[in-house]
């Protein structure tokens, strides 16, 4: 099968996200060829399936180009990849000022993830002055598109009163909107909330989707806040948290 590309076709994205799953290494020819003609898309794409490694040998340090290349032609998700390639030294050295500028770049084309990892860094002065306000800012602006993360995010920052008057009813809706959009973080969150307010039956749902989505070091801070917590409610559901981070650590050895 041919892979050539004229200059004048553009990227099916629906196909290519079928390709992907069916047969990754036919994909990435295609990505391959339209990423040569010049298109944008595949530029970005190619980006990502080298760093994957999917359908292609992996290539962090080519993908770092590509991205590049996309993001100097207004990619805005290229942006935000080339803020992860520069601030976890992904195909080159680590660079958090430049971290910091990518993704404001993506953020300020209106991409939420690039939003989020600004504020990321802006709350913990990495790469750029320490800024809580303006975080909290693109926090907020993710968590309007959606951004499940960032709703968890916002949630803390009412729920702690930093930046913002401290606010329980807006924390708890922005946990609920996190938790329901997915993020393991917003699940254990708005756990913690219906705890305090004794809602044990959604408590220990959102408890037990945590438990099933969370990685290794989010599994151990949470069994800490568990067993501080000793709650009898959820003591089954404690105990299955620190058989999860048993049975993570012995894979990870």
């Amino acid at each position: 099968m041919s892979f050539i590309l004229r200059r004048t076709e553009t990227p099916d994205l629906e196909r290519l996200g079928r390709s992907l799953a069916d047969d990754p290494r036919q994909a990435a020819r295609w990505i391959l060829a339209a990423a040569g003609a010049g298109e944008l898309e595949a530029q970005a794409l190619l980006g990502q399936i080298l760093l994957d490694g999917l359908g292609i040998q992996r290539d962090a340090v080519l993908a770092r180009d590509w991205f590049e290349i996309a993001a100097r032609k207004g990619h805005a998700m290229a942006s935000n990849m080339l803020g992860r390639c520069c601030e976890l030294g992904w195909g080159g050295p680590v660079d958090e000022v430049a971290a910091a500028r990518h993704y404001c770049e993506a953020a300020t084309r209106g991409l939420d993830w690039g939003m989020y990892n600004y504020a990321n860094l802006l709350a913990t002065g990495r790469g750029v002055e320490r800024d809580e306000e303006q975080a909290f800012a693109w926090y907020r602006r993710a968590a309007a598109q959606g951004h499940a993360k960032s709703m968890n995010l916002v949630g803390r920052y009412y729920e702690e009163g930093r930046v913002v008057r401290a606010d329980p009813q807006a924390a708890f809706e922005c946990y609920r909107r996190s938790a329901e959009a997915g993020d393991f973080r917003g699940q254990f969150s708005y756990a913690t909330v219906l705890i305090g307010l004794g809602r044990w039956d959604e408590a220990r749902h959102w408890l037990c989707e945590a438990l099933a989505l969370g990685h290794l070091k989010f599994l151990r801070k949470a069994c800490d806040e568990l067993r501080r917590a000793a709650v009898a409610e959820v003591a089954d559901i404690a105990e299955a948290y620190t058989r999860r981070c048993t049975e993570l650590e012995a894979t990870a050895c």
